[in-house]
């Protein structure tokens, strides 16, 4: 029986994906449910397993653009399984040697001038210069260099001889294209503007020194600077709606929830899942939705559903060690808000200067439905709640908001 195999639908909105790669060559024998291919879609890029055991024969290159419901390989189902125990696996390309009529020899010396003797006053003049008569044309008779080749002559600004100039061209998948695509988007379509500010990291620097230890062992996850922001975020967008809003034609629609996507680097680039309904978790909520997603991300097991939505995000460029950035909008959201590296800065206290762990912190938004006095007063309400989290974010109880 020959099984037709079909490409699913990774998700809603996607009409089709491209075969990033081949796991298993044409003619083995594949294994129900081992993993016979990456596909890439425009969201997130996931493994295409066997749904037979039997002899595979291929109908679609790597590097095809393939629609959702089109046939990409023919399963044998009556094949018998070869002696030997596993399935074949696919062999490492190997490169070809280039047939002899492509090999062509390759110039590695400069181009050659007619020299001649230089004439006193020209040797002089190259002299100063330092440049080596023989690189000089002359004009004179017999090709001899004159005063006048000399001054005209130029020094050489280190013309490449020998060293490794070679270059790499490779294709962009399919989830890295749609990614430049969102974000030329996000800079054509929206009126997009930063605001800045920097917070004192010290209390949070004092809770998390204080009962890091003790969380991790109750929780099993760390007490991080995402739950702190989050959580911050969240009070910030109850006192400025419109920061949680999206344009919809002409019309303006406002979330009553907080779905926060945070913007995290995978092995397939970036990725985008979301902490769905961040208004109801906890700090330990939100560090263990955190660590899940990030780990799923990671492996490469994150699905387009988990990627799919949110009405707010957050990045954090410092962990990279980057200062300070303008992130871009993750449309069709309105607001981004971009953490950074945190650096001991001498800041004035009460009238004296003291050292403290200080953060810039960035507000990129749409300025379409959100006015400079929202954006700043939303950068600065989430600046208050970090820099005095015991009252704003712990309601005075910081055992209890960390359920020690």
């Amino acid at each position: 029986m020959i099984l037709e195999m079909k490409v699913p639908s990774p998700g809603e909105s996607i009409t089709e994906v491209e075969i990033a790669e081949w796991l298993v060559a044409d003619g083995d024998y594949v294994e129900k449910d081992q993993a016979i291919a990456e596909v890439d879609s425009d969201k997130a890029t996931l493994e295409l397993p066997a749904e037979a055991s039997g002899t595979i024969t291929l109908k679609a290159e790597e590097g095809d653009a393939v629609a959702v419901g089109a046939i990409v390989c023919l399963i044998d189902t009556s094949a018998a399984k070869p002696e030997g125990g596993e399935a074949p696996k696919k062999e490492a390309k190997k490169e070809e040697a280039p047939k002899k009529e492509e090999q062509k020899p390759v110039a590695t010396k400069s181009k050659t001038y007619a020299t001649g003797t230089a004439s006193p006053a020209a040797k002089k003049v190259l002299a100063e210069k330092g440049i080596d008569a023989s690189s000089v044309s002359g004009t004179g008779k017999d090709g001899r260099i004159t005063k006048e080749d000399a001054i005209k002559a130029v020094p050489s600004m280190g013309t490449p001889t020998g060293g490794n100039r070679g270059t790499t061209r490779s294709k962009m998948s399919m989830l890295r294209r749609k990614v430049a695509e969102r974000l030329v988007e996000a800079k054509n379509t929206t009126a997009m503007l930063t605001t800045f500010n920097e917070v004192n990291m010290t209390p949070i620097f004092e809770l998390r020194k204080q009962y890091k230890e003790d969380f991790k062992a109750k929780h099993g996850v760390s007490l991080g600077f995402m739950s702190f922001f989050s959580l911050a975020v969240v009070r910030a967008l109850k006192m400025y709606p419109a920061v949680n809003s999206m344009i919809d034609g002409k019309e303006m629609l406002t979330y009553d929830f907080v779905d926060i996507s945070i913007a995290v680097s995978g092995p397939k680039g970036l990725m985008v899942p979301v902490i769905r309904n961040a208004e109801n978790l906890t700090f330990r909520g939100v560090e263990s939705e955190v660590k899940r997603l990030a780990l799923r991300a990671r492996d490469g097991q994150i699905t387009v559903d988990e990627m799919t939505g949110g009405t707010f995000t957050i990045t954090n460029g410092g962990v990279f060690g980057s200062m300070l950035s303008t992130p871009i909008i993750n449309p069709p959201q309105s607001g981004i808000l971009g953490m950074h590296n945190i650096i001991q800065r001498p800041i004035a206290v009460d009238g004296k200067v003291e050292i403290h762990p200080m953060m810039y912190v960035a507000l990129s938004y749409d300025h379409r439905i959100i006015d400079g006095k929202e954006s700043v007063g939303f950068l600065v309400a989430v600046k208050e709640a970090l820099e005095n989290p015991e009252e704003l974010l712990m309601d005075n109880n910081v055992k209890k908001a960390l359920e020690m």
